[in-house]
């Protein structure tokens, strides 16, 4: 095992295009670390430096206490995954996991031990003697991790390893990656543009966005604490809802309606020294909304208001309330990046509305077209600075 450091590590092309901007990041011994973030941020090229695959520019790369930056691939002791499989078709599972080790000229003995040894965490025993093309893709996806597994090495490198599997089947394998993590104890940096496995599987989580890490912290303090609108936006499904506010002394003004401002956000703003009236980015996270009828009355960290529902999705234990706001929406360049990352900046706009979206009950009665009362829990709501989008209630690291 090893810890991996990176210290102000830039990657600059040819053409002068950075896909990773002098990044800090420190990774424990045996910790499972995640680099999250959309199409090109820089997540896949900074694992490829550790990996060796991809010249450093500039800055340090540290594993194990020794500066890698021009040591080769083989030379720096750790073992990569990729998205695709990349198994020799003609070679049996056995052969195939063992491939590296005879490559090696490691012992044959050694190489059953240590092949048998992997095959018995990873589940594969029955299927030592079979085939690829035998293998679903799941199976598939454990005798690659097998290979890097009998190596032993001081870290492991996964580049979205479960991409191409199926929905059901990427859930599965979620658990058997955490698991297989637990049980070998060893350093793991996992690249991933899907958040649900980012907050899933991590110890910690490196958020990425533009060759930059936006924010590195555990997955509930991401969630509960991001520290700009970009983390905020990005991370949570269905993603957070943000509304333009302004601050007027103790008020907080929504399109939903006034509220106080809550305890702790005002003390908060107090102390970063805010003061006087101002626009703001007000961030309410789906789950933060409830139907009045089924929350009761409403409390003094509670606010209601009345809306029109316009698309209702039943989740079995929950259902997801579409419904618009008459407000043009707020504008940033996070969320802006946020929408072209999910495929969202072609689609029709709501007129003069923005669309809001509610996580409620399964007892709420909410339907299509019909008007329905709901309340926000204000002491959830999230402020943002308009001009940076930096967090206004959530203190910088």
């Amino acid at each position: 095992m090893a810890e991996i450091q990176f210290k102000e590590i830039t990657k600059r092309y040819p053409d002068g295009f950075e896909a990773v901007k002098a990044i800090d990041l420190d990774i424990g011994d045996g910790e499972f670390m995640i680099l999250v973030g959309p199409s090109g941020c820089g997540k896949s090229t900074a694992l490829r430096m550790v990996a060796g695959l991809e010249d450093i520019t500039s800055g340090d790369l540290i594993i194990g206490g020794e500066r890698v930056n021009d040591l080769a691939p083989r030379e720096r002791d750790i073992a990569m995954v990729f998205q695709n499989y990349a198994l020799y078709p003609h070679m049996t599972v056995r052969d195939n996991m063992g491939f590296a080790l005879k490559l090696a000229k490691t012992d044959k003995g050694e190489i059953d031990r240590k092949v048998n040894e992997a095959a018995d965490i990873l589940d594969l025993k029955q299927h030592l003697e079979r085939k690829p093309a035998n293998l679903s893709g799941g199976q598939r996806q454990r005798v690659a991790m097998g290979r890097a597994i009998v190596r032993d090495p001081k870290a492991f490198l996964m580049d979205e390893p479960l991409s191409n599997l199926d929905a059901k089947l990427r859930v599965q394998m979620r658990t058997e990656v955490a698991r297989i993590q637990r049980t070998l104890g060893t350093t793991m940096v996992y690249v991933t543009h899907d958040q649900t496995e980012a907050m899933t599987l991590g110890d910690r989580v490196a958020v990425m966005r533009a060759g930059l890490i936006q924010q590195v912290d555990t997955p509930a303090n991401l969630y509960d604490n991001p520290q700009n609108l970009f983390v905020a936006g990005f991370i949570g499904s269905p993603s957070m809802n943000f509304v333009p506010g302004r601050l007027e002394g103790d008020t907080v003004k929504l399109p939903f309606g006034d509220t106080p401002l809550p305890d702790a956000l005002r003390s908060q703003l107090q102390r970063d020294g805010g003061q006087g009236a101002r626009d703001v980015i007000v961030g309410i996270r789906p789950e933060h909304f409830e139907d009045a009828a089924v929350e009761g009355e409403a409390t003094h960290d509670r606010v209601k208001f009345r809306t029109k529902v316009d698309v209702v999705e039943s989740m079995g234990s929950e259902i997801y309330v579409y419904f618009d706001i008459e407000h043009q929406g707020v504008e940033s360049a996070e969320l802006t990046e946020l929408a072209k990352d999910a495929g969202m900046e072609d689609l029709p706009s709501h007129g003069e509305g923005q669309q809001v979206v509610a996580r409620l009950s399964a007892e709420s009665k909410a339907k299509p077209g019909s008007e329905v009362e709901l309340t926000i829990e204000t002491s959830q709501m999230k402020l943002f600075a308009t001009d940076t989008g930096r967090s206004m209630t959530v203190p910088a690291a």
